[in-house]
């Protein structure tokens, strides 16, 4: 069979892909080993006999650009979230700071109460209305093809701020710009997500994660996908089959060869542009199957989180007495994420051991968006929850099955305590129970991560994230997803500017094809 394109993997950037090069007149193949699309963006049934549909994997949206979605007439709605954070403070979780867009006076005089004076505050806005003027700059960029950092440097105009987050460890510049602890945490979290890094660790992987929870949308706002993410993947998949691409489920890919063959069971194609949206890791293990020589690429990506999906009876009450928890929970609910605990949770970590209090945020979705929940579910007090652990490295959870089952036992039982010592109740006292009569909890470790879904280390972002921009001048003008073989692209989020769900890779792998 021959076709202009061969697609692996139906997750967002390769379904992506698919739809624009198929408006384009291609003929295009998806191939994909599960036996549904969406990858690690859908939304599924986690619990026996009940009837919610969760965002399992990712579950929110900040890095879509627009133009994507109106070239391919995407019928997704994205709910802007008005709580940006709450956080309880770690040294005394009775006291906690609201960041309310809605209410920008509460929200001033809430870090005026934690740290006695605007000084923070003021800081506060200065650091992320500078960081927001950068977005705007450097979003936009995304789906061009890639500039030198002097091109970007020069287009965003504020030399100081480029010093700080792009040339200097993260810490420092928190250290030097805020005084408050809780403050410093609530910033360095956005550098952490699903990477385990040193916030002062001079290779800069921390401040590179930072840019890209930030930038999305030239706001940095993470919205709600109504339907939840699978209605993302959903809409992207009928986008791609209307314009005419051929999607086969249950096809696992064996082997590339980088001449334009693609092989899997019982079956081969060849195609003039193959795309990979696998991870780098994988296609290098599909190419070496062909005999052919593999991409250059991280050697062994690592992912760094736990991630665990709830459903609750109803929200549980705050040891914060003064926090109304609808608005805590709205939008990102820190816990025990202060700077020092941050540092000291990573060096915890670094050294082999789980964390005694692991640092991590918590998610409603269903406080946003009622339509996830079956209409019994949704017409009483229930919610999800979905927590992401941090500073929990692959490396962790290693060895036998029974090495890995020990230390996950070991990771959720810290977690949960965590989350338990924000709390004026047990999270386990508003747990509903499934059709089997067990807890409504679903924990994954980058390990489970890994033979869910085919992500090296369990690292969300396929390997670790790069600057969006080119690093080397054989770079610029490129569109960051062209690799040693001519006929081979990276299509997924392992690409330059992969990450998220973006559609970024899947739309310049298309473009690096359609430009000429």
């Amino acid at each position: 069979m021959n076709y202009d394109d061969v697609v692996i993997g139906a997750g967002h950037n390769g379904l992506t892909a698919a739809a624009y090069l198929a408006r384009a007149g291609r003929k295009v193949l998806v191939l994909e080993a599960a036996d549904h699309v969406g990858g690690a963006a859908v939304s599924a049934q986690a619990f026996p006999g009940v009837d919610a549909r969760l965002s399992r994997y990712s579950y929110l949206v900040s890095l879509l650009p627009r133009q994507i979605m109106t070239d391919l007439d995407l019928d997704v709605r994205l709910i802007r979230r008005r709580y940006s954070s709450f956080t309880p403070v770690p040294s005394d979780p009775t006291r906690g700071l609201l960041v309310d867009h809605g209410d920008p006076a509460a929200t001033a005089a809430g870090f005026a109460d934690l740290t006695s004076g605007g000084r923070e505050h003021a800081a506060w806005d200065d650091f992320y209305g500078r960081v927001q003027r950068l977005a705007e700059k450097v979003f936009p960029t995304v789906l061009e093809p890639l500039r030198s950092e002097d091109d970007l440097a020069a287009l965003v105009g504020d030399d100081e701020l480029w010093e700080s987050l792009v040339r200097r460890p993260l810490g420092e510049v928190l250290e030097a710009t805020f005084a408050h602890d809780t403050v410093r945490g609530i910033v360095a979290t956005d550098a952490l997500i699903g990477t385990f890094a040193d916030l002062r660790g001079d290779d800069l992987r921390q401040n590179v994660c930072f840019l890209y929870h930030l930038i999305g949308g030239g706001t940095g706002d993470w919205d709600v996908p109504v339907g939840g993410m699978g209605a993302v993947t959903d809409g992207l998949a009928r986008a791609a089959m209307a314009a005419g691409a051929e999607i086969r489920t249950g096809t696992r890919v064996l082997a590339v060869d980088p001449d334009g063959e693609v092989r899997w069971e019982g079956g081969a194609a060849t195609a003039s542009t193959i795309h990979a949206a696998c991870a780098p890791t994988v296609l290098n293990r599909l190419l070496e199957a062909a005999g052919a020589m593999p991409i250059e690429t991280e050697a062994e990506p690592e992912g760094a989180q736990l991630k665990v999906n709830m459903l609750l009876s109803r929200l549980p009450r705050l040891r914060d007495e003064a926090a109304d928890p609808t608005g805590a929970f709205a939008g990102t609910f820190h816990i025990n994420e202060g700077y020092a605990q941050l540092q000291d949770s990573y060096a915890a970590a670094a050294a082999g051991r789980v964390p005694q209090l692991p640092p991590c945020e918590i998610y409603c979705h269903s406080l946003s968006d009622r339509s996830i929940l079956g209409p019994e579910l949704a017409a009483t007090d229930a919610q999800t929850l979905t927590l992401f652990g941090l500073h929990l490295p692959a490396r962790l959870f290693r060895g036998s099955r029974e090495e890995h089952d020990a230390v996950k036992d070991l990771a959720l039982a810290r977690t949960l305590e965590s989350l338990n010592s924000v709390l004026a109740e047990p999270i386990q006292d508003v747990l509903l129970r499934d059709g089997d009569g067990a807890y409504c909890l679903e924990a994954r470790t980058p390990v489970e991560l890994e033979a869910d879904l085919g992500l090296p280390g369990g690292n969300i972002f396929h390997r670790s994230l790069q600057w969006p921009w080119a690093e080397q001048g054989s770079e610029v003008g490129t569109w960051g997803v062209e690799t040693s073989h001519p006929k081979v692209r990276i299509a997924g989020a392992g690409a330059r500017r992969g990450g998220g769900v973006s559609g970024i890779p899947g739309h310049n792998a298309a473009q690096s094809v359609l430009a000429g």
